[in-house]
């Protein structure tokens, strides 16, 4: 995994996002034909050992988990940068279908801390348990949101960032990551009112989205999100993580293995450094969770059905 580049103030800051870990966009898309996934239990165990080869596991749709008698969690979906809370609906659609309870919320996607206490307010004012669930910057947040809050009882990374404390978001990318390239060629900065001193709103451009953050979606489809994205601040990744809750709470993996923004090996040294249980996804890109929700809302699924 990358180090984050250290920079100086001013246009420096922004040199830091070559290395910005994004997440997903706004919009959905119906659910296609699910494709094969590969899943696998490394276990919850605070200290990282090898998990074993994957076997193979279809995609099914979600249902109410077996047994009389179980706690029936809210789940909470947190997007991430370049994205709203719209960017889930395939996944809230089915597990209402399935009679959870789903609720995604807004990610002010300005600083990873008080994105992480905004997060952390609003799971303060639920009850009973709660799996909390996040895609690539937003898997930052509820690292850091979910310390603290003794209602959430799994952690779900979505093609996301986990990472410990005093890693920042921007140094997680992967050595291979399409971020890896000069800043001017990958966003379009505009500043904002309020903004700490060097911090830009940064936006990803039409050709870096369409080809390498949304590569498994239709060219017009992919566009549109382009078009409706939300800026994201350069704070947000390059703020240190002050939590790592994934060392305490039992956590799964989502990885595509055609994501080009956050590589499968950062994914797979980040999953597996938290024990999580892990499912590879045969090709998808960064935004697999809009293209197939039918293949990421079981996962979700097993995380709900371990809550006693």
């Amino acid at each position: 995994m990358n180090a984050a580049r250290t920079g100086r103030r001013g246009t420096a800051t922004t040199s830091l996002l070559a290395l910005a870990v994004t997440a997903l966009s706004a919009g959905a898309l119906p659910a296609s034909r699910a494709q094969a996934a590969e899943a696998v239990s490394s276990g919850h165990a605070q200290q990282a050992t090898p998990s074993p080869p994957p076997s193979h596991a279809p995609s099914n749709r979600p249902s109410s988990c077996p047994g009389a008698g179980r706690a029936k969690p809210t789940v909470v979906l947190v997007h991430g940068a370049w994205a709203d809370a719209s960017s889930w609906s395939g996944e809230v659609s089915a597990l209402q279908r399935a009679g959870y309870t789903a609720r995604a919320i807004a990610n002010p996607l300005r600083n990873l801390t008080t994105d992480a206490a905004s997060v952390a307010d609003f799971l303060k004012t639920l009850s009973g348990p709660i799996v909390l669930v996040g895609h690539s910057y937003g898997g930052s947040v509820i690292t850091n949101a979910a310390a603290g809050v003794p209602n959430v009882k799994a952690l779900v990374y979505v093609d996301a960032a986990a990472p410990d404390v005093g890693e920042t978001t921007g140094g997680l990318s992967g050595a291979d990551s399409a971020l890896n390239h000069k800043p001017e060629t990958l966003y379009d900065s505009v500043s904002y009112p309020g903004a700490p001193q060097g911090a830009t709103d940064l936006y990803l451009k039409r050709d870096v989205f369409v080809r390498s953050f949304a590569n498994d979606l239709p060219r017009d489809t992919a566009v549109r999100l382009w078009a409706s994205q939300r800026a994201a601040s350069t704070s947000a990744f390059m703020t240190p993580s002050k939590a790592a809750a994934w060392r305490t709470i039992p956590s799964w993996y989502f990885i595509s293995t055609g994501d080009r923004i956050i590589t499968p090996s950062s994914e797979r040294a980040m999953a597996r450094r938290a024990r999580a249980k892990i499912t590879e996804f045969r090709g998808g890109s960064h935004l697999t969770l809009i293209s197939h929700p039918e293949a990421v809302t079981p996962v979700i699924r097993s995380a709900i059905c371990s809550v006693h």
